[in-house]
């Protein structure tokens, strides 16, 4: 099945690396055009290069979308460069892992703020151009841990399932206007952010041993379903979280 997204705009946020990435060069590859959102420049500079050298069609604008003005000035940054995007990626996040009574009240704001608000501000942004068009597609970035969790995952597991909140009462908005929104729930991926266990073999074979599909997660696996969901045949799909997790929430 080939996803044809020629003539669609994505914006991406967190696209500097990972999932983020992953999801760009996989709409790129789709013909869409990709707007790259993130704070490293370096590492975003050099997405839009290779998205560019395979033929793709992409820019990079810097922001930290947990600020209001940021936020404000890459829309209008990004609609001078490409007009009104239809497609918005919000796949900015962090995580902060510690036990509950060892968090600053900073600390656990800044795990919502990258995940929660950083969504609201940018879905309140890019809303208006969506609207009156007859498409539009939202994906918001969530997590295994918005449906089960871990100890030292307070902060991150309330950001995530208060994401799928958010995800929920934004589709029943927007149905009407035929602009879907959705979110993906990753599991265990190959990403930067767990070299460090992949490195270990033996760290890594209790791990993987303990996953039912007994494998990490491939980035094109997310950038697949990234480009199934921003397609004409996920029209009729809209305020539901689609877990790519190799079976961990279903044990």
């Amino acid at each position: 099945m080939n996803i044809d997204l020629t003539g669609k705009t994505a914006v991406i946020t967190g696209a500097s690396r990972g999932l983020g990435e992953a999801m760009a060069r996989a709409l790129s590859a789709s013909g869409a055009q990709v707007a790259l959102v993130a704070r490293d420049m370096e590492r975003l500079g050099s997405v839009r290069d290779s998205l560019i050298a395979s033929g793709g069609v992409a820019e990079i604008f810097a922001a930290d979308v947990t600020r209001e003005h940021d936020v404000a000035v890459a829309l209008n940054n990004i609609q001078q460069r490409f007009g009104h995007p239809q497609i918005l990626i919000n796949n900015a996040g962090t995580n902060i892992r510690k036990n509950l009574v060892d968090f600053s009240l900073d600390e656990f704001r800044s795990v919502l703020d990258s995940s929660l608000i950083s969504t609201f501000l940018m879905s309140r942004a890019f809303i208006p151009g969506m609207v009156g068009t007859g498409y539009g597609r939202i994906i918001n970035l969530a997590s295994i841990m918005s449906h089960v969790s871990l100890p030292g995952r307070t902060a991150y597991s309330s950001a995530k399932a208060a994401l799928l909140g958010f995800t929920r009462a934004l589709a029943l908005e927007l149905a009407t206007e035929a602009i879907t929104v959705n979110a993906i729930s990753p599991g265990p991926f190959a990403t930067e952010m767990n070299t460090a266990l992949i490195n270990n073999p033996e760290a890594n074979a209790q791990f993987l041993a303990s996953l039912p599909i007994g494998r990490w997660g491939e980035v094109k696996e997310i950038g697949a379903m990234a480009c199934y969901l921003c397609s004409d045949l996920a029209g009729f799909i809209t305020g539901t979280d689609i877990l790519i997790d190799g079976g961990w929430t279903a044990r």
